[in-house]
Order: C-alpha cells, then sequence, then structure tokens
C-alpha cells in the first residue's frame, strides 16, 4: 500500500499557473478516489525562482490545494531552487513518519532525470513506483533538455550535473549535533602517523538513530552513501587526510586481511600498507576499531573487531600481516582499541560465551547465566600478548590514567558514540582512521 506520493511540478514553469492548478487538482481528486480507506502523505515539490518569496511560490497552488479535506492535514508544498534540495526537504520528511512506499507523479520527461535523484538519495530500504503526469510537453511547459524523452537513457554529463548538484547542496548544510570531534591515542607517535577515532558529531545525517556524522551506508539503512561521503569529507578535512586515498575494510566478521598493493580481497576484516598518505579505516558501532602503528618499519593497519572477528583472531592476523609484508618486528607493533562495546554492557548466548571463557574466565561476567556478559576487549588484548606483542603496546579501557582513556563504551555514551546493540537495525556507524604521513 503506498504510504506517501510525490507529486513532482518541479520542471512546470510559473507563467502556467492555471494549467498547473487544474493538472494538479486532478491529480489529487484522482489520489483521493483511491485512497478512501487510507490517506497517503502528499508532497508536492515545485520550483523556487530565485528571488522570489516561498510563501508567494504556493500561494498559486492553493485554489488546487481547497476542498481535499482527507488530504488536507497530510499534504505540503516543498519549494526549493534545486530538484536536490526540494527531493532532500522531501526525504526529511518521509524519514520523520518512516514511510517507505512512495509514489511519484510526474512528467513523463522528468521521469529518466528522477530516477538519478532518486538513486543517490534513497536506498534499497524506499519502494518506488512511477506514475505519468498528464502534461502536453511543449516549449513553454517543460525545463528539460530537448534530447530527453520516456525510455532515452541520460547522457554521461546529465548524471555527473545531477550527482554535483546533490553534492554542492549537501555541502551547503549544516553540521548537526555539535562540531566534529576526533579521539586521539597518545600510544601513537604523531609525528609519524595521522589517526583517530571519530564520534557521532559533526555530519549531516538527521535520522536519529544515524545522527550526525555516520560513515556507512548500506541497503538496510535511510542514510544513502552520497551523505556519507559528504560525512567523510568533513572528517578529512578536520583530520587532514584525502579522502580520494581512503580505504574501508569490507566487512565479514571473519579474519581475512588485505594488503594494500595486493590483490584485494571480496571481503576482509583487517587491512595493512606502507604507502604514505593512504588512509585505512575500520568502522565500529559496538565491534571494536582497531588501529596498529610501526614506527620503526612505518607500517600501519586497521581491523574491525566483533565478537566473532575476536574469536577468529582478527587482530594477531592483521599484525602477521605487517610482520610477514613489511619486515615488522612484533615488539615494535603499537596497537590501539577504540571506542567498542564494553563488559558493562555487552551479552551474548551461553554457548557463544563458553568460546570467551575457554580464552580466559575473566572474559565472561554471570557465566552461569543464559545470555552473559562479554569483555570482547580483554579477549582482544589477550590474543595480541599471547601472539608477542608487549602489553605496554597495548591502549584499551584498562588504561591506569583514565583522562587518556579513548576506549569507551559505545552503548554507555548515546551522546558520543553509535551503537547496534542500543539502537537495533538502523543504527549509524563510526570508524578508526590511520595513514603515515608523506
Amino acid at each position: 500500500m503506498v504510504e506517501a506520493v510525490l507529486i513532482d511540478l518541479f520542471s512546470l514553469t510559473a507563467n502556467l499557473q492555471n494549467k498547473i492548478q487544474g493538472l494538479l487538482h486532478n491529480t489529487l481528486e484522482a489520489i483521493e478516489k483511491c485512497s478512501s480507506i487510507h490517506a497517503p502523505f502528499v508532497y508536492v515539490m515545485c520550483c523556487q525562482r530565485q528571488g522570489s518569496e516561498r510563501k508567494g511560490e504556493q500561494e498559486f497552488l492553493l485554489p488546487a490545494l481547497r476542498g481535499f479535506q482527507s488530504l488536507k492535514t497530510r499534504m505540503e508544498v516543498v519549494c526549493a531552487q534545486t530538484t536536490a534540495a526540494a527531493l532532500y526537504t522531501v526525504k526529511q520528511r518521509l524519514d520523520e513518519k518512516d514511510l517507505s512506499i512512495i509514489k511519484v507523479i510526474l512528467p513523463t520527461l522528468r521521469k529518466a532525470l528522477m530516477k538519478v535523484y532518486i538513486d543517490h538519495l534513497f536506498t534499497a530500504v524506499y519502494q518506488f513506483e512511477f506514475e505519468d503526469l498528464q502534461v502536453v510537453p511543449d516549449s513553454e511547459s517543460l525545463q528539460i533538455s530537448e534530447h530527453q524523452h520516456e525510455g532515452q537513457m541520460l547522457l554521461s554529463q546529465d548524471v555527473a550535473l545531477i550527482q554535483s548538484e546533490i553534492q554542492m547542496y549537501l555541502e551547503s548544510l549544516p553540521s548537526l549535533k555539535g562540531e566534529l570531534t576526533i579521539l586521539r591515542s597518545s600510544l601513537i607517535p604523531d609525528d609519524i602517523f595521522l589517526h583517530g577515532f571519530t564520534t557521532r558529531t559533526g555530519g549531516i545525517s538527521y535520522i536519529p538513530t544515524l545522527s550526525s556524522c555516520n560513515l556507512f551506508s548500506s541497503c538496510k539503512r535511510r542514510d544513502p552513501q552520497i551523505v556519507v561521503k559528504e560525512n567523510l569529507r568533513r572528517l578529512a578535512n578536520a583530520a587532514g587526510f584525502n579522502p580520494e586515498a581512503f580505504h574501508r575494510v569490507k566487512v565479514d566478521h571473519a579474519n581475512a586481511v588485505c594488503i594494500m598493493g595486493k590483490t584485494e580481497p571480496d571481503n576482509y576484516d583487517g587491512i595493512v600498507t606502507n604507502q604514505k598518505g593512504v588512509t585505512l579505516a575500520a568502522p565500529g558501532a559496538d565491534c571494536i576499531p582497531v588501529l596498529f602503528a610501526d614506527p620503526v618499519r612505518r607500517a600501519c593497519g586497521a581491523a574491525h573487531s566483533g565478537w566473532k572477528g575476536t574469536l577468529l583472531g582478527v587482530s594477531m592476523a592483521t599484525v602477521n600481516a605487517m610482520v610477514s609484508e613489511y619486515g615488522c618486528n612484533m615488539k615494535d607493533i603499537l596497537v590501539v582499541l577504540g571506542p567498542s562495546v564494553g563488559p558493562c554492557c555487552y551479552k551474548l548466548p551461553h554457548e557463544s560465551a563458553k568460546e570467551f571463557h575457554r580464552i580466559d574466565p575473566k572474559c565472561v561476567r554471570l557465566f552461569d547465566s543464559a545470555s552473559p556478559y562479554i569483555d570482547i576487549r580483554r579477549a582482544t588484548r589477550i590474543l595480541l600478548e599471547r601472539g608477542g606483542i608487549l602489553p605496554e603496546n597495548i591502549q584499551d579501557d584498562s588504561i591506569t590514567d583514565q583522562n587518556q582513556n579513548i576506549t569507551f563504551c559505545t552503548a554507555c555514551h548515546p551522546d558520543k558514540f553509535y551503537s547496534h546493540f542500543r539502537d537495533g537495525t538502523n543504527f549509524g556507524t563510526q570508524i578508526g582512521f590511520i595513514s603515515i604521513k608523506d
């Protein structure tokens, strides 16, 4: 069942007011007749010409909007100077109401364009269907390139222009939830390495569980890749790295490691390099983002260590890759565990807890319960020390000076961090990142 209807009048010129009013009236009448049981939310998208007041821009539509009592409280006119701005505003309204099934009613000649905007601004969470707005196309009524028509692919330069328009709009948006904040470890020498762990502030993601500096997009979440890209651009500007030389692990919750410069595996939870200026990153939203640095051999790495990856030894697999590929000495490698779910909050079923109990009984609290509390950080430290990493070269929440602690519990600090455990399926993601300075 359609939850929302978007009527796209953006391409219709203002000098055709009577025609637009008639079109809108007929369209709303059809919606009302088809929606007698469930009235959808209706958004009318139109162009705000430069120099015009938004209110004035909407006034000529008012006659067409009168009389639709069942839709009246569920209808909004969205005016903006660009399609990107208007559609992003509509997306915000849909997300506020958790709506996902949308019918788009638009001129036939706008369909190919609109699909490109939608592909960039929405994810697979949303379902769209399209219906033609009955417009007689002529040079006066539609502001559309002459080569476009239904069934014809857009030219690559048209797609590039749309991408540019969206990016410019997103770059103009204010940061949410405060300034962008980066946590840094005192263990990693900043004269050789650039590194940090992000928090959730300073980006543009607006959905509560994703706000604001979400750094991961997936088909199951409402934040599109282009928004994540803008958040990353802002992070890169603040941190001082090149977002075009940024490599994030392809999470598989296992222990494969990618060696930069060699064939990239399909999935991997660890990544290492000795190339300068290349930023490596591992996500975390309860799972541990782990950073590795060897100031002697000038090599670094990042790993994503959830409970499965911890048991599979992803951190030592990353260390071993640095040793085998770059000749690193185990005793020179520094390891920092970033913000992650703590033993105060994290539970696993008893069968999984047994595996952590085998590593060390201190990794499990209330072992005899159905869902014991698990300390994946302690387990990671123990496995690293057993593998040859010096205890003093590992920084985690056991640090003596708590003013230096950056291994906060993500579930305990909703103002600072994302947490899958706390927030559910539509959760945001922070990262740990590291690179070798030029």
